[in-house]
């Protein structure tokens, strides 16, 4: 299976793993294997783990299975702020915030062969994050999210700024849902992520298909 490049030109759809809740039936492992799983049978080009609460060498053998299963769709995978594990598990690369290590300091981890994403949320942030080596920058958040409750919404005039001015790509993100994204498209976003909207729905893999099938609708004209 030919993977995507990790350039993203060819990247519309970016999902992100939510958490299992408290006292589920199954294992948080099983949880995030049969949600990645699914994001990935639906269409997403890249997952996203994002997990704060596992135990490290757990959370490496998680991501050598998650990197497996990716794999099969050419999906790429990478994992949120934990660069050590993602060296260690050897997976398609990583991506850090603002309060994490530096994108300096991940590329320098991770080297050249491998993804370094980083979330922005002003057009500094995101000169700072290109300059530095980033592949590629999230915007957001767009809306108001419970996912970012310490982050006011930034709006969509800031998708026209990073679509004008950044060299690399960006990934609108921040309360993006089928509802909302053709606006979010049509103020300049090639590429989308989605949290509840996809990773969070009843059915994963339906949600995904119908958040991809909208994003290549609207792109049509384009590509």
């Amino acid at each position: 299976m030919r993977k995507r490049f990790y350039d993203f030109s060819d990247v519309h759809l970016y999902g992100i793993t939510v958490p299992p809740s408290e006292g589920g039936s199954v294992s948080p492992e099983d949880h995030y294997r049969a949600m990645v799983k699914a994001a990935c049978e639906g269409g997403a080009d890249v997952v996203q783990l994002r997990d704060k609460a596992m135990e490290t060498r757990a959370l490496v053998r998680l991501c050598r299975d998650l990197q497996a299963i990716c794999d099969q769709t050419g999906t790429l995978f990478v994992l949120n702020d934990r660069v050590d594990v993602a060296f260690a598990a050897d997976i398609d690369g990583a991506h850090v915030g603002q309060d994490d290590l530096p994108v300096r300091a991940v590329r320098q981890i991770l080297g050249h062969r491998k993804i370094v994403g980083c979330s922005t949320h002003s057009l500094a942030q995101a000169f700072q994050a290109q300059g530095d080596g980033a592949d590629y920058v999230s915007c957001g958040p767009l809306f108001a999210t419970p996912t970012k409750p310490d982050y006011p919404p930034v709006g969509l005039e800031l998708v026209k700024q990073y679509a004008s001015l950044l060299r690399i790509p960006f990934v609108a993100i921040g309360g993006v849902d089928v509802s909302n994204v053709e606006t979010v498209i049509a103020a300049g976003a090639e590429r989308v992520a989605a949290v509840r909207a996809v990773c969070g729905a009843p059915d994963i893999a339906a949600a995904a298909r119908t958040m991809k099938e909208k994003i290549r609708r609207i792109h049509e004209p384009r590509i």
